[in-house]
Formats: structure tokens, C-alpha cells, sequence
């Protein structure tokens, strides 16, 4: 099997849609036949719920590899849908924030404890917590690419200005190959003025690295997650699993998947 492709979905602001796209893109990737590991790296855990890992089956999770207490290969689980595998989290992650700080080389605890376990699968996704914090520095420095859900709103812009600073200070510091593979739009509605004009000067702004798929406000997809499945096992004729399904086509198609 050859090297997988490390995409962090990161977007320091919460709400944006982060976790929605891991599950649903995932779901979607794996629907295609590609091996799927999501990693999820936030402490709320929210991925590993949505894709019903409950709470109190995470004895072996994120933490506890990181903390080289439980190997990586022993912590991913698999999920109801074949080619699709999380590796899940708990609040307990939130303390690793504070034990990396002094941790030798700590931008690439990610990269070592989970690279060996990462090679059997074509994709790994990382969902990245709502912070610039070591959880998503670590992403960021051994991914290969950047997936960056924005929400189209009044302060886009700013935030989407600020987190490409970061990137670019990870591509200097930490990871050279690290690159933007795009911007998709969430929770997108076209009646919206405002929302018209973020996506105008979002597209303007990042000619080309904007994605043409949108994804819709829809409620199927915010009700998928307390019923722990993907959108499209939820309800694949959504306007939501339409959308992520065009999503997995523009995006393997970017990575010659």
C-alpha cells in the first residue's frame, strides 16, 4: 500500500462545521472504496460520538497513545460503515495540551506515535479542535494538506486571514510540504446577501483554492450525529449527503485519489 494522504480539517473558530466535514467526508471517502481513518483530536470528542463510539468505550483513545499507555493500531476502531475507522478522544486529551508544552520535539508527537498505524489506510483525516493549540499544531505539522471548513459570515475573512498566517508559519517551522488544498463553504445559505458576499470575496481572494461544492444549511445533517451515523446512512437523498458526496468527488480528484 503506498503512503496515505494526512488531511487536517482545521478552522481555529468552533462552529464552523469541522467535524461535520471529518464524518461526512470520511463517509464518504470510504463509500468510495478508500480505507478511512479519522483521528479525532478534539477533547469534546464529538466525532467519536457521531460515529457511536459512546463515551464511556474510550478506554483506548488519542490520549492514551499519545501518552504511549495503549499503541495507536490498538485504539482505532471500526464504525458501522466498512472502510471507516476513527480513532476516537475524550476530555482527557484536553490535558495533553498542557503535557506537550515541555514535551521534546512536541509538534511531532502526532506524527510519531501514529504514522505506523496510519499506513493501513489510504486517507487519514484529522479533525482538529477549535484552537491554535499544540492538538492542531501537531495536525498541521505532519499533515500534507489543509481542509478548511468556513462558515460564510460577517467574520470570515479575519479568521480565515489569521489561520493562513499559521499555516504558513507551520510550513516554515515545521512541515515544508504542508499546503492548502482548499476552502469549502459550510452551512451555506444562498438566500443569504451577506452570506453571497462572503463567498464572492472568499472566491477572490483564494482564486482556485476555493471549492465549487457548498454545503448547505441542513437539518438531516444536524440531526445525523445523535443518531451516530454519517449523513448518508442518516438520509442519503439530503441536500447534506448530496453535497458531501460532491465534496469527496472534487477533493479526490485533487489528491489523485
Amino acid at each position: 500500500m503506498s503512503e496515505p494522504v494526512i488531511l487536517a480539517i482545521a478552522n481555529q473558530k468552533g462552529g464552523v462545521g469541522k467535524t461535520t466535514t471529518a464524518v461526512n467526508l470520511g463517509a464518504a471517502l470510504a463509500r468510495k472504496g478508500k480505507k478511512t481513518l479519522i483521528i479525532d483530536s478534539d477533547p469534546q470528542g464529538n466525532a467519536s460520538t457521531g460515529l457511536g463510539i459512546a463515551a464511556d468505550e474510550r478506554e483506548a483513545n488519542l490520549y492514551a497513545v499519545l501518552a504511549g499507555t495503549t499503541e495507536a493500531s490498538a485504539a482505532i476502531r471500526p464504525t458501522s460503515q466498512a472502510d471507516l475507522y476513527i480513532l476516537p478522544a475524550n476530555q482527557d486529551l484536553a490535558a495533553m495540551e498542557i503535557e506537550l508544552v515541555d514535551a521534546e520535539a512536541r509538534q511531532f508527537s502526532f506524527r510519531d506515535r501514529l504514522k505506523d498505524a496510519a499506513q493501513d489506510f489510504d486517507v487519514v483525516l484529522i479533525d482538529c479542535p477549535p484552537a491554535l493549540g499544540l492538538l492542531t499544531l501537531n495536525g498541521l505539522a505532519w499533515a500534507d494538506r489543509v481542509l478548511v471548513p468556513l462558515q460564510a459570515e460577517f467574520f470570515a475573512l479575519e479568521g480565515l486571514a489569521f489561520l493562513l498566517r499559521t499555516l504558513d508559519r507551520v510550513k516554515r517551522g515545521s512541515n515544508a510540504s504542508l499546503q492548502l488544498l482548499g476552502v469549502v463553504l459550510t452551512m451555506y445559505d444562498g438566500r443569504n446577501r451577506l452570506a453571497q458576499q462572503v463567498e464572492s470575496d472568499v472566491r477572490t481572494h483564494l482564486r482556485g483554492r476555493v471549492f465549487k461544492t457548498k454545503i448547505p444549511r441542513n437539518v438531516r445533517l444536524s440531526e445525523a450525529p445523535s443518531h451516530a451515523q454519517p449523513i448518508f446512512d442518516y438520509d442519503e437523498r439530503s441536500s447534506g449527503a448530496l453535497a458531501y458526496a460532491a465534496l469527496s468527488d472534487e477533493i479526490a480528484t485533487s489528491l489523485g485519489l
